[in-house]
């Protein structure tokens, strides 16, 4: 029997659940704040923006894009794609654009949800998928004075447009995954550019080139072959980033050397001052933080234009930032400093069994069953949930396999004429036992590492244990120890 689904959240993860729950048979409905599909890509707009996994596996397995114009897809482009996914596969219709979801609360008399949405709206489902992302409140860094500048300013997150920086005195707190991409652009149009610097990163080559027109007209006349080679080409640069890339967050002796040795042969190669590479390198373990993966980074920081500055920030003033060796006056600050992380708070309330609510269950740490469900939020399943990021390889991947497990949880309701499936409390606790101590074996957890995947308490709530196969392996079946039907 057909279940009515509320997805909240149109990007990436939420446009999955859409295509593939109707493919199933269920009546689906897309909840999103927003006036546009797109999620994070619909939302960042600053310049350079790009994503740092290959566009061949930055896409769904079921809806392949040959139209990408270089290796590594630029965020215009990705926001396109989702635009696609919904002509493509008929979604308008299920789309409620401008409407967030401010509640949501289980009934346990009849097994169903009540959410009440930004325009008034209360109605019922059978079901929830909350794809709000990890990766969506900007951070500000805790500086004395953060506000206090009096010209313009704003996160990398929220680019003001109307601001033009041609000839400007422009400085950029943050060198990590966006401010590496905006910086090479913000460069060839400032008066002068001052990067502050906190703590240098690992840095690899992206080795991006451009899909010539000339090349997508020749893979035209034999669309066939085209979709084969892809395909085979999709496969092993999945197979090569989830055998070899994670070894270096899996932390092998040979995975950590040679992307290391990845990482200082680049740095070498595009910064022969060698006091300018000794503020570069990174006095941290690869893999600990984010590895960027970038070529003009580096490049950027050589122009006469570009000054980095690693004295640490004491203040933010009216005019400028003032450093512990001088002051740095500015006509313009962006804030390139990522994203809430650890906290989990969800743009909506929710409400479980006994009246308990998702953030009062979360406030030690968010934890899920495989990164989808939580015991006792019956027929929650969440994307992109705790646990379930990735380092080496392509989150689309982790959210087709989350899909399918929502799927196929539906489809056992059915079977034994259930109405609500919810983990136990014992099968969540176990299942969180062991991706803990998985993850102790990780670079993530050396007590040497400080980054935005690592909790306060040291706990890791962000990132998967394993490889993405590993994650399709745990996914694959229902396990009706860890999961009762009632």
């Amino acid at each position: 029997m057909s279940k009515r689904i509320a997805v909240i959240g149109a990007g990436m993860g939420g446009l999955c659940a859409a295509i593939k729950g109707r493919e199933a048979g269920h009546d689906v409905t897309v909840f999103e704040h927003a006036d546009s599909v797109g999620g994070t890509w619909r939302a960042n707009r600053y310049p350079g923006v790009a994503c740092d996994v290959p566009a061949i596996l930055y896409q769904f397995s079921f809806a392949p894009n040959p139209n990408w114009s270089h290796n590594y897809a630029r965020g215009p482009e990705i926001h396109d794609y989702t635009k696609s996914l919904v002509d493509q596969f008929g979604l308008a219709d299920a789309l409620r654009l401008n409407e967030g979801v401010t509640k949501a609360a289980w009934n346990e008399s009849d097994g169903t949800w009540t959410i009440e949405t930004e325009k008034g709206a209360r109605e019922t489902f059978d079901a929830i998928v909350p794809a709000l992302g990890q990766l969506s409140r900007p951070c500000f860094p805790e500086i004395a004075g953060v506000h206090d500048f009096a010209g313009p300013k704003w996160h990398a997150a929220e680019w003001d447009d109307s601001v033009d920086l041609t000839g400007k005195r422009v400085g950029v707190i943050g060198s990590a995954a966006s401010a590496v991409q905006l910086i090479p652009e913000v460069a060839k149009i400032a008066g002068h550019l001052t990067v502050f610097q906190r703590t240098p990163n690992w840095v690899v080559p992206r080795n991006d080139s451009h899909v010539t027109p000339e090349v997508k007209a020749l893979m035209a006349t034999n669309l066939e072959m085209a979709m084969k080679l892809g395909a085979q080409q999709r496969a092993a640069i999945f197979d090569n980033a989830d055998t070899y890339f994670w070894q270096a967050f899996k932390w092998t002796p040979e995975g950590r050397a040679a992307y290391t040795r990845t990482a200082l042969d680049h740095l070498e190669a595009q910064v022969p001052d060698p006091e300018l590479r000794a503020k570069l390198t990174p006095d941290y373990p690869i893999g600990c933080k984010r590895i960027l993966i970038t070529d003009d980074f580096y490049p950027a920081l050589m122009r006469d234009n570009v000054t980095l500055e690693t004295a640490g920030i004491e203040a933010i003033e009216a005019n400028g930032v003032r450093t512990r060796d001088g002051f740095h006056e500015l006509d313009v600050l962006i804030f390139a400093t990522g994203f809430e992380t650890t906290q989990w708070d969800w743009s909506m309330d929710v409400v479980g069994e006994n009246g308990a609510t998702l953030k009062e269950t979360w406030k030690e740490g968010p934890e899920a069953y495989l990164g989808i469900m939580v015991s006792g939020f019956p027929n929650m399943f969440m994307l992109y949930g705790p646990n379930t990021n990735l380092g080496h390889n392509s989150i689309s991947f982790m959210i087709e396999q989350q899909v399918g497990y929502m799927l196929k949880t539906l489809a056992a309701l059915e079977a034994e004429e259930a109405k609500a499936a919810g983990v136990t409390p014992d099968g969540q606790r176990r299942f969180n036992e062991r991706i803990t101590q998985l993850l102790s074996a990780t670079v993530w957890s050396d007590p040497h590492c400080r980054s935005w995947y690592k909790a306060a308490n040291g706990r890791v709530y962000q990132n998967w244990a394993g490889d993405c196969a590993s994650y399709a392996a745990e996914t694959a079946e229902l396990d009706r120890e860890a999961v009762a039907l009632r």
